[in-house]
């Protein structure tokens, strides 16, 4: 019962998560060149509904993830430990860096490919990816192994919704900017 709620939680959030990067946000990219504050609150909730989605099945010592407490060997522990400290400060040092406003499209004003984006087109996705990681290393189950699947799609959906808009509204600097960087750390530029 529990892996069925579950997953029918699990969808509804996707499908809250599609509707909200490749509908509504897609449309303001397209309509105002910016988002307005009602898509920028609604990105928010996807991601106040992710990270706030474990505390509702995984087991009840989840939340103290500094005390090491879990089934894993210490080793399972402090890995995850350290990838969830430098997820932390890698995706909100790169918030603080680049300005709030900014980070959630609000305040647009030119292209940003210095500092963490020099090495990331989207250094705070890849913040999120090791605090999902990290989290789900010190807790592994099939809950924590969904999260991380989880943390793919709703990424992956607010990352090509941002590159369309960039795309087409710096055309050649952006397509030079894809091509020297990756789009998370590792893989194909472009």
């Amino acid at each position: 019962m529990k892996l069925a709620i579950y997953l029918f939680l699990g969808i509804l959030l996707l499908l809250f998560a599609y509707i909200v990067f490749r509908r509504i946000v897609r449309r303001d990219y397209y309509s105002y060149g910016r988002l307005r504050a009602f898509a920028s609150i609604l990105q928010l909730m996807v991601f106040i509904g992710f990270f706030s989605f474990p505390y509702l099945f995984n087991p009840p010592e989840w939340p103290w993830f500094w005390r090491f407490i879990g089934t894993e060997s210490r080793a399972w522990q402090m890995g995850g430990f350290i990838l969830i400290c430098i997820g932390f400060l890698v995706a909100f040092g790169t918030m603080a860096w680049f300005g709030i406003g900014k980070a959630f499209g609000v305040n647009i004003d030119g292209l940003t490919s210095r500092g963490p984006y020099k090495i990331s087109r989207n250094p705070q996705i890849l913040g999120g990816y090791l605090l999902v990681i990290g989290t789900s290393l010190q807790w592994p189950s099939i809950y924590s192994f969904g999260w991380v699947l989880m943390y793919a799609a709703i990424s992956h959906w607010m990352v090509i919704t941002e590159e369309e808009h960039l795309s087409r509204t710096y055309g050649e600097e952006y397509e030079k900017y894809c091509s020297e960087v990756p789009r998370c750390l590792f893989g194909p530029k472009g």
